[in-house]
This record gives structure tokens, C-alpha cells and sequence, in this order.
């Protein structure tokens, strides 16, 4: 009876084996589930690539569980403000320099096209050059004149009816536009401020002159008024009431305790005549 040579198989080692291998998978399935769990913060959206390929999906903000093979790339939605200073020329072609701020946002529903078609750097490829283009197209319809007192709050309107024009279809939502400043030339400045000046001035003589008038109007209808009065009185009064109320007068002192002379019979007018008169 032939034999052969006995191969001994140990039960531990070979346990030891799976656990390693199951450890293994563990370990990078705890991996791959790490980097698919992903956190979109409050007022930002995600925008999913993969191999440099934009794909539709977006992210809201919270947690997300994605394909770890997929690039995420936050965008804020946020309401931003962007400050502009240009030398932008007037209608007459005078240079002055505005002073523009542009507040806007984000589309969300958009994000994926602007970040497939203008980047993360969207604001400095695109908003940046619009600003620049409507101020420029706003004010080169006005006087400097204008610009700098009656037409600011229309070049406001005009600027800011350019940008949404321009910017809603690329996703860029215009929130506001606001003037800040507007610098003129030091000498077209002061003319127009001397002018200023004289129309207030003119103003404050025409506010004048009407007050006078209307003074002098009132002083009249007053002197009406006692002309009229006077003559009402006037009319009203005659010799027989005047006798009536000097006897009238005369009973009252004879009655006083005072000494008094009285004579009867006055020759003006007949009236007891008061000749003195003490205690």
C-alpha cells in the first residue's frame, strides 16, 4: 500500500485571511461612502461635473449622497454687491467719473449654464464688463448738467434696464443698481453750482415779493374794514342821541357824593353844564 505525503491545513490562518480581506473591503467601502456624502452650505448650489463634463444635476444646500467620481462645485446664490469707479464721458463729451454699485444674485435654476458657459470667475467675465458698458451707454445720452442734478435718478433706471437686459439670460439677476457719486470737472462743477445758487436765490425774492404782497393785500381789506366801520358809526350817531346821553351823564355825577356846581340851561346846547366839583 503506497503513500502519500500529508498537506496540513491550518484552520486559523485561513481565518485570519477572511477577516483581513472582509477588514479590506470594509475599509474602502467606509471610503467610497466618505466621499460620497457631501455638504452644500446654506446660500450656495452645486453643480456636479464629471470628467470635466457639466452633468444636469444640481445641488441645493444640505447633505447630499453623490457618485464619488463626480466633482462638486459650489456657486453662491446670495444677493452680492459689486462696486464700479469709470470715467464715463457726457453727452457734450465732457469726462466725469461714476461712482456704481450693482447689487445681484444668482439664478439657481441657471447655475449649471453659467458655470458651463462663464466658470466660477463669471463676475469678472461678464458682470464686470456689462456694469461697465450700460453706465457708459447711460451717460453718454446726457448733459453733465443734467447728470449731476435732474437725470440721476434716469440714468439710475437706464443703467439698470441695460443690465437685466443683458444678464437675466445668463442667469445673472439684477437686483438694483444705485449711484454713489458723480465727480464733474472742478470748473464745470462750480458753474454749476453758482447757478444753483442764483435759482434759489430768485426763488427766495419771489417767496419775498409774494409776502409783501400779500401783507400789503391784508393791511388794505384792515383799513377797508375801519373806513367802513367809521362811517357805519358815523352815520348812526346824531345830535339828539349826543344831548341824550350828556343828560344821561350829567344825572349820574348829581347823583355822585362829590360837591359839584351844576347850571341849568347850557347856551351851546341846553345840557346842565358841570362846573367843578371836589369832596
Amino acid at each position: 500500500m503506497s503513500s502519500f505525503p500529508g498537506r496540513v491545513i491550518d484552520a486559523r490562518a485561513s481565518s485570519l485571511g477572511k477577516l483581513i480581506l472582509g477588514g479590506f473591503v470594509a475599509f474602502l467601502l467606509l471610503i467610497f461612502l466618505f466621499n460620497s456624502i457631501t455638504t452644500i452650505p446654506a446660500g450656495h448650489i452645486g453643480v456636479l461635473t464629471l470628467f470635466g463634463r457639466v452633468t444636469d444635476e444640481q445641488l441645493d444646500s444640505g447633505i447630499h449622497l453623490v457618485n464619488p467620481l463626480k466633482k462638486v462645485n459650489e456657486m453662491s446664490v446670495r444677493t452680492q454687491a459689486l462696486k464700479e469707479s469709470a470715467d464715463v464721458p457726457s453727452e457734450e463729451g465732457l469726462v466725469m467719473r461714476l461712482d456704481t454699485s450693482l447689487v445681484f444674485h444668482l439664478n439657481p435654476s441657471k447655475a449649471a449654464n453659467v458655470y458651463k458657459d462663464l466658470g466660477l470667475n463669471y463676475i469678472e467675465s461678464i458682470v464686470e464688463p456689462t456694469l461697465r458698458s450700460a453706465i457708459r451707454e447711460a451717460t453718454a445720452s446726457h448733459s453733465a448738467n443734467a447728470l449731476y442734478s435732474s437725470a440721476r435718478q434716469e440714468v439710475q433706471n437706464q443703467i439698470r434696464a441695460a443690465l437685466q437686459r443683458d444678464l437675466a439670460p445668463r442667469g445673472i439677476e439684477v437686483e438694483d443698481v444705485l449711484l454713489r457719486d458723480i465727480q464733474l470737472p472742478m470748473s464745470l462743477k462750480a458753474s454749476i453750482e453758482l447757478k444753483q445758487q442764483a435759482e434759489q436765490e430768485s426763488l427766495a425774492m419771489n417767496f419775498k415779493l409774494q409776502k409783501e404782497k400779500q401783507e400789503a393785500e391784508r393791511k388794505r381789506i384792515e383799513a377797508q374794514g375801519i373806513r367802513d366801520f367809521q362811517t357805519t358809526v358815523s352815520q348812526g350817531i346824531s345830535n339828539q342821541l349826543l344831548e341824550w346821553k350828556g343828560i344821561e351823564a350829567t344825572e349820574t355825577i348829581a347823583k355822585s357824593a362829590n360837591t359839584k356846581i351844576v347850571v341849568i340851561g347850557n347856551s351851546k346846547n341846553g345840557l346842565p353844564l358841570v362846573l367843578g366839583g371836589g369832596n
